[in-house]
């Protein structure tokens, strides 16, 4: 498979090489804003708890396309491309607010909450002159309509016409943890955002990979929030595109830990907090799982993280580039002692998150490298190779083969093995 001024090759079956190419080659970049963000997938847009109010809206994206998601007039959400369909203009260039109709800045061309043309200034011209031709249908003038579905409360889009069903997209593993994080109403805490420079497959796969966690993250590992000799697992989706990863607060000792991390810095048991709330552990669900997290492909993440209750939505720039949105929440009945914790431990990520800080840092250190790699290929081999089956251990890389089994399903990439 030729991309760019190179070959792109997937030399193992079993997804167990990724070409760097893959990475920072323009041509691939366009091919997957066509075949993966304007294929057959949906993409999450918001939640509804964003847009509560007819005429509410945020701007968005599917892929690097900016996208509009409002509340109409009658209570239904609707979404569009955010390009006015005259002359190209980015059509609402707020982040959220409300409306009862939208306006181009440029000429003046005015659409319904459902993105119908209703307006053009001089359609039929002045004192006889100028104007549109009589022919002009302003019904075929409409923005580019995005399929709209929700499920429980969260908003998805799709700008293909044969994506499947929204609920066999997710698949019932998916829909039952969507149960659980939306069983009731809730409200929205805050947002972070940051931009990051790398590729924004390095950050889905960093989400797919469990191994990394209790070994980039020294914080999480040494003050208990979660370390690789804890019981932990992955379950994907019947066709392994997206990933639940979860692990069992306190399910390793300290001597198992101590042992597990002989000869790394990576538990360092010298060091204190002065405040140990920043960790502490409410087990809202019962279920001992203080790190409980979702991807659904191909770019959104779904978080419990101790307390901490968040989306985060991959934005794609460029290549070498990408945004990541989050957005935090919590219920509506949460109680003061929750509502402290969810709110003392958004600092666990974000940007400048004592977690999630080194993700960023670490795609930006494997762009830099691999930009002069030719045509060499990562290696996906800790969990073992072959089947891409469910998985009861973090130490395991088979999720991220998993995604990329999908990916090139959609790209039309062939893998096949040479040994």
């Amino acid at each position: 498979m030729n991309a760019g001024n190179g070959t792109l090759t997937w030399p193992a079956a079993d997804l167990s090489r990724v070409p760097y190419r893959v990475f920072f080659d323009p041509a691939v970049y366009e091919r997957e804003q066509a075949r993966v963000f304007r294929g057959p997938t949906w993409c999450y847009l918001a939640l509804e708890a964003e847009i509560p109010d007819p005429g509410d809206y945020r701007t968005t994206c599917i892929g690097d396309t900016s996208v509009v998601v409002n509340r109409g007039l009658d209570g239904r959400i609707h979404a569009f491309a955010n390009r006015c369909a005259h002359r190209g203009t980015t059509l609402v260039r707020h982040l959220s607010g409300n409306a009862r109709s939208h306006t181009c800045i440029y000429h003046h061309w005015n659409y319904d909450l459902e993105g119908n043309l209703q307006g053009v200034p001089f359609q039929r011209g002045a004192k006889g002159k100028g104007g549109m031709p009589a022919s002009f249908d302003k019904r075929a003038h409409g923005l580019f309509k995005v399929r709209v579905a929700a499920y429980r409360g969260v908003v998805f889009g799709t700008m293909h016409p044969a994506t499947e069903p929204l609920e066999d997209y997710l698949d019932r593993p998916m829909r039952a943890y969507l149960d659980e994080i939306f069983c009731k109403p809730i409200e929205i805490l805050g947002y972070m955002r940051q931009v990051i420079p790398a590729n924004w497959k390095l950050y889905f796969e960093n989400l797919h990979d469990p191994y990394h966690a209790g070994l980039l993250h020294q914080f999480q590992t040494t003050f208990g929030i979660f370390s690789n000799s804890q019981r932990g697992g992955s379950i994907m989706d019947k066709e392994r595109r997206h990933r639940i990863g979860y692990s069992i607060h306190g399910s390793a000792s300290e001597d198992e830990t101590k042992a597990g991390y002989a000869g790394t810095t990576v538990y360092n048991e010298a060091l204190t907090l002065e405040d140990p709330s920043i960790v502490a552990f409410i087990d809202e669900m019962g279920d001992g799982k203080a790190v409980n997290m979702m991807t659904v492909f191909p770019a959104v993440f779904f978080q419990r993280l101790t307390n901490t209750l968040a989306t985060r939505r991959i934005r794609p720039k460029s290549p070498t580039a990408f945004e990541l949105y989050w957005t935090f929440f919590g219920y509506t009945d949460d109680s003061p002692e929750v509502r402290r914790a969810r709110l003392r431990q958004v600092n666990l990520v974000g940007p400048g998150g004592l977690v999630s800080m080194e993700d960023g840092e670490a795609g930006v250190q494997v762009q830099r490298a691999m930009a002069g790699g030719g045509n060499t290929h990562s290696v996906l081999e800790m969990g073992g190779t072959g089947p891409i089956e469910d998985q009861d251990t973090i130490n395991t890389e088979v999720p991220i083969r998993g995604f990329w089994r999908h990916y090139c399903t959609l790209m039309g990439y062939r893998p096949e093995s040479t040994g």
